[in-house]
């Protein structure tokens, strides 16, 4: 049983994995991690509410199930309208790291909670959300997410347009000697993860690229892309 345990993150400046169960088979949970654990950071679990997204997916309960099998870290990505009221029951499931979009209500106040709390804190922005409108807030967060997707529903075609906006985040940090992760989202595969990579992300988060398969054969291909294998 992991929850609790304080587990080691990748650096910074690592390049990784990150798959999203929102596209595994829940049926048979566990046996999907392992097979995809050791290519991955850390796994992310998408929060939708039904409000700020129009899904709904998993509460803090599922969290704990998926701590209690598997040895890597816990992403929860916050798509809710109000993040601060989910902060508490994530953090006692076992969090990791709990990502907020800078579009929801009052998200300063998550990303102090998070804080408070001693875990990793991310910002997300969506699509049309230009990275300027979050640069203040840069220095509570040790990761941004970079929607490449709108999001809400998996399975989505990568928008290309993002990549300029990776590129201005990479820019930014590197001008600034930031120490963040630059993670993407939505319509990751073997097609648009060398783009990504090459502009700058560094944390990739997959769910049908590498869920529902039958064996493991796309998730190594994509970790040989990144680690040119």
């Amino acid at each position: 049983m992991n929850k609790g345990k304080k587990l080691k993150l990748p650096k910074w400046n690592e390049k990784f994995i990150v798959p999203s169960v929102l596209s595994a088979d829940f049926g048979c949970l566990k046996n999907e991690l392992k097979k995809v654990e050791k290519y991955s950071g850390w796994i992310q679990l998408d929060v939708m509410d039904g409000h700020f997204v129009p899904n709904l997916s998993f509460g803090p309960h599922i969290a704990g199930c998926i701590k209690n099998i598997t040895d890597l870290p816990l992403d929860i990505h916050l798509m809710v309208e109000k993040p601060s009221d989910f902060i508490d029951a994530f953090v006692e499931q076992g969090a990791d790291i709990i990502t907020v979009h800078c579009e929801s209500e009052n998200f300063e106040n998550a990303l102090k909670s998070i804080k408070k709390y001693g875990l990793k804190s991310g910002i997300a922005l969506k699509p049309k959300t230009e990275f300027k409108n979050i640069i203040k807030y840069i220095d509570r967060v040790d990761l941004i997410l970079i929607m490449t997707v709108e999001p809400g529903f998996g399975g989505q075609s990568f928008i290309y347009d993002m990549l300029q906006k990776i590129k201005e985040v990479r820019d930014f940090l590197t001008k600034n000697k930031l120490k963040k992760y630059i993670q993407v989202d939505g319509g990751i595969n073997e097609i648009t993860l060398p783009y990504a990579l090459n502009s700058g992300a560094n944390s990739f988060v997959m769910g049908s690229a590498v869920f529902n398969k039958k064996d493991n054969r796309k998730i190594k291909k994509m970790y040989n892309l990144i680690y040119g294998g």
